[in-house]
């Protein structure tokens, strides 16, 4: 099958756990809904493009980094509990509390994501807005700029490992696989989002429904490796390739 590899770097990112607040803690990679989320925001996409995802990476250093937080909930206003005030048009106020949070930081990740659209006339698309993006692309949240060093066309395909391979890169395994005993050793699971439907659950009120997928966070080190005569995708230039 044909595919698009991209290779990019960034300097300081969260990729946040949906169920952190105090702290945003980060995912070690990017979830797949992320990776999604940004390739459909460089193309200009309005509606879902079916595509499967592969991602693998590793960052150097994790820090946490202080932010301005701001809560507030509809109370009417209280001087001395809320920092802010909104006054509203009615004559009532709302008060707002101001404090400090953290963020967790991954520093120096590198990326290896793999893009395989369902429909393959997507692929020069992809790769072309991915090289000339109308506006600066960013991975995470807002302000997580990303860097693409490398963005191509691959040929993925089985092949037949003739001996162990240890992992280059920590990479996102679905549990499905792992079942079949690929790696010598698992990692941590977790449930990505990946897509969503959007739920009325009220007239005129929707949320987002999400499918998940679970996945095991394998990191690159000497005692998780390819079981060898196990068939695995790799691209063409020798990466691991796990679709989902």
């Amino acid at each position: 099958m044909k595919g698009i590899r991209i290779e990019a770097y960034q300097n300081l990112v969260n990729y946040k756990k949906p169920t952190s607040f105090q702290l945003k803690e980060s995912y070690p990679l990017p979830p797949y809904s992320t990776v999604i989320g940004m390739v459909h925001a460089a193309c200009g996409f309005t509606s879902y493009v079916p595509m499967q995802v592969s991602i693998q990476g590793k960052y150097h250093a994790k820090v946490n980094d202080l932010w301005t937080r701001y809560e507030f909930a509809g109370s009417s206003y209280e001087q001395g509990r809320h920092q802010l005030k909104v006054e509203l048009s009615d004559g009532k106020a709302h008060g707002i509390t101001r404090g400090v949070s953290t963020t967790e930081l991954l520093v120096d990740v590198e990326l290896v994501l793999h893009i395989v659209p369902e429909d393959k006339q997507y692929i020069p698309i992809i790769i072309d807005a991915l090289k000339s993006p109308a506006e600066y692309l960013s991975l995470g949240r807002r302000e997580d700029l990303l860097q693409i060093n490398v963005v191509k066309e691959v040929e993925i395909e089985f092949q037949e490992m003739e001996e162990d391979k240890e992992v280059d890169f920590d990479i996102f395994i679905p549990q499905s696989m792992t079942k079949s005993d690929i790696y010598g050793k698992v990692g941590t699971s977790y449930r990505l989002n990946k897509t969503y439907k959007l739920l009325e659950i009220a007239k005129g009120k929707h949320i987002r429904q999400w499918e998940k997928v679970i996945v095991s966070h394998v990191p690159a080190s000497s005692t998780n490796y390819l079981v060898a005569y196990e068939k695995v995708l790799f691209d063409k230039d020798g990466y691991t390739v796990f679709l989902v």
